[in-house]
């Protein structure tokens, strides 16, 4: 059990970054054992209870430590769940297979494995709340928009260099036409997960036809299902 840190002496109320540093000042380093138990409880109650019922105590209790615990590293719920679904080793490296369409499918099938194995109603939940939370969109988009972007930016310069693109698409909105899709597909259709293979090759065809157009004709994207 970590021992109690300066965080217990920052009103909860206090502004986000007063608890975040308070978080971060002195003791012990963080006991990566904690970490772990908490993510696995979080991960249990959100396939048990779902997003809007889980609560910090929950987590607490499942995870065998106490709630200071929890503060030290989390200030509210909506940072908890956020930094548990949206680990940094999420697209930590831009993959390089060697080709375009090779690396790709290697981001879309990160991408798309990472919103299938999350509990049926978190990605929604998670979502509004980010939403309302400006701070916490911020983070959002660094840690998840601002990575497929830059991601994505790496692998269509190296296509660029090897003469795969004449022009350079721009990053953004190739992300929104290879991401949008397996969201609607997932969260707002909603679809059988085991049809994003299908999906994803269809959905890469497509947008290479659109930023490596060849003769009128010369590719028509499959169709997902027969």
């Amino acid at each position: 059990m970590e021992p109690l840190v300066s965080v217990l002496l920052v009103p909860y109320d206090a502004p986000m970054s007063a608890r975040k540093q308070a978080r971060n000042q002195g003791g012990r380093p963080r006991d990566s054992r904690v970490d772990d138990a908490i993510a696995s409880a979080v991960r249990e109650l959100l396939a048990e209870v779902g997003y809007t019922r889980l609560t910090m105590a929950e987590v607490a209790a499942r995870a065998g430590v106490g709630k200071a615990a929890i503060y030290r590293r989390h200030a509210t719920k909506q940072e908890m769940i956020f930094d548990v679904l949206l680990p940094d080793q999420f697209l930590a490296a831009a993959p390089d297979c060697g080709s375009l369409r090779a690396d790709l499918a290697a981001v879309l099938a990160e991408i798309a494995d990472s919103m299938a194995s999350l509990p049926q109603g978190t990605v929604p939940g998670l979502l509004a709340d980010v939403h309302a939370d400006p701070a916490l969109r911020v983070r959002f988009d660094e840690k998840y928009g601002g990575v497929q972007r830059r991601t994505l930016t790496e692998i269509l310069d190296r296509a660029t260099a090897r003469g795969e693109l004449t022009t350079r698409p721009d990053p953004a909105t190739l992300n929104a036409l290879l991401v949008g899709p397996v969201f609607a597909w997932l969260f707002l259709l909603p679809e059988s997960p085991d049809q994003l293979p299908a999906l994803t090759s269809a959905l890469l065809d497509a947008t290479l036809a659109l930023t490596s157009p060849g003769p009128p004709g010369a590719q028509t994207p499959p169709a997902v299902r027969s």
